[in-house]
């Protein structure tokens, strides 16, 4: 992500997003009640002549400014859509005050504007700028003759695969089989290879094929060996790959992956409340009371809460008191558990009554 423009007197950031994760980080800096511009198209009816015409109209593409009412980020299409009242566009074209829905595109910039830039907003988009930086993580599960693909996004984690072989069981005389495996394995490193700037490749399973995988590696792409290491899981599949999140292995690999972070303070979290401890608050109103007492050393708060509630104030409140914030997705086990305890929680520096 890119800032081309900072205006803090008029309350004004424009960005270019250049990543989906750019766009995740965003559907949680944008809020209700700012307004967002950008370049939009849109379906325009043409109504001249003696009679509507009876097409689709003709699409036109102008720039637009909105009020926003609605923010929505949809994994799977990797889309960011802002709903609300628009208040910039033209006049001929579009009518002043009616809805519309602008999808923020990669590689467009995007106008937004607050009445107040919270502090945890700019720290998040510097963030942002940051980790698009930085290098990913895949984790490869390997079972049999499939292979599932679980690479760390911001957002958390997006899934590829399965990837099939055709490999015989070792009891079945098959004069192709060693064959079969190095087009399996061949097929894996393809799809590893779609992903740029990897940083670290958990290869994990439950038996010796990601062994094998690994050795494989070793002698045919060196480069991705080096950057590789072995862990056990009982599972295959996306099984799997939660129980490499949840060893922390990634944590231990890229130390600022963020969803290695979060999983590890959830489960923090949890062990605290397992334990009776008197330096937990979970539910909003505990933790709001928390909040204002000041008594607050970390916020775990879901980041659909941050977006939809306006929580900017109380964020900023933990940090004025040296309190540390963390955004907590919702597409990961962790943010799942949060969420099921009311969407944010705190851990203390001491007992309040």
């Amino acid at each position: 992500m890119k800032i081309i423009k900072e205006d803090e007197k008029e309350g004004i950031v424009e960005v270019v997003p250049e990543t989906l994760d750019d766009l995740w980080h965003l559907s949680h800096i944008i809020e209700v009640g700012d307004n967002a511009s950008s370049k939009t198209t849109r379906r325009i009816q043409d109504n001249t002549g003696d009679k509507l015409r009876s097409d689709r109209g003709v699409k036109k593409t102008f720039y637009l400014g909105l009020d926003i009412e609605n923010i929505s980020f949809h994994l799977f299409t990797g889309k960011l859509r802002l709903t609300g009242v628009i208040t910039r566009g033209p006049e001929d074209l579009i009518p002043l005050g009616s809805h519309h829905t602008l999808e923020v595109k990669l590689n467009t910039p995007l106008s937004i504007k607050k009445t107040r830039w919270p502090k945890w907003s700019i720290k998040r988009l510097n963030q942002a700028i940051e980790a698009s930086k930085k290098l990913s993580a895949i984790i490869v599960v390997l079972e049999d003759d499939t292979a599932t693909l679980g690479l760390m996004r911001q957002f958390g984690i997006e899934y590829y695969g399965p990837i099939k072989g055709s490999v015989s069981g070792k009891r079945i005389v098959d004069k192709n089989r060693q064959k079969n495996i190095i087009q399996f394995y061949e097929k894996v490193v393809e799809s590893i290879s779609k992903f740029d700037s990897i940083q670290n490749i958990v290869i994990a399973g439950p038996g010796f094929v990601k062994n094998d995988f690994y050795d494989y590696l070793k002698d045919k792409h060196a480069d991705l060996a080096e950057i590789s290491i072995i862990e056990s899981t009982g599972a295959g599949g996306r099984n799997g790959i939660a129980e490499v999140l949840k060893k922390g292995t990634v944590e231990k690999l890229t130390s600022e992956n963020r969803v290695a972070q979060e999983m590890g303070a959830i489960e923090n979290l949890l062990e605290e409340i397992g334990k009776n401890s008197s330096k937990v608050a979970y539910g909003v109103r505990e933790t709001q009371n928390a909040i204002n007492l000041g008594a607050v050393g970390q916020l775990l708060i879901l980041d659909t809460k941050v977006a939809g509630e306006n929580m900017g104030e109380a964020m900023d409140m933990v940090e004025n008191m040296k309190g540390e914030v963390m955004v907590i997705s919702s597409e990961h086990e962790g943010g799942k558990q949060l969420e099921s305890l009311g969407g944010m929680a705190a851990i203390l520096r001491y007992e309040i009554a």
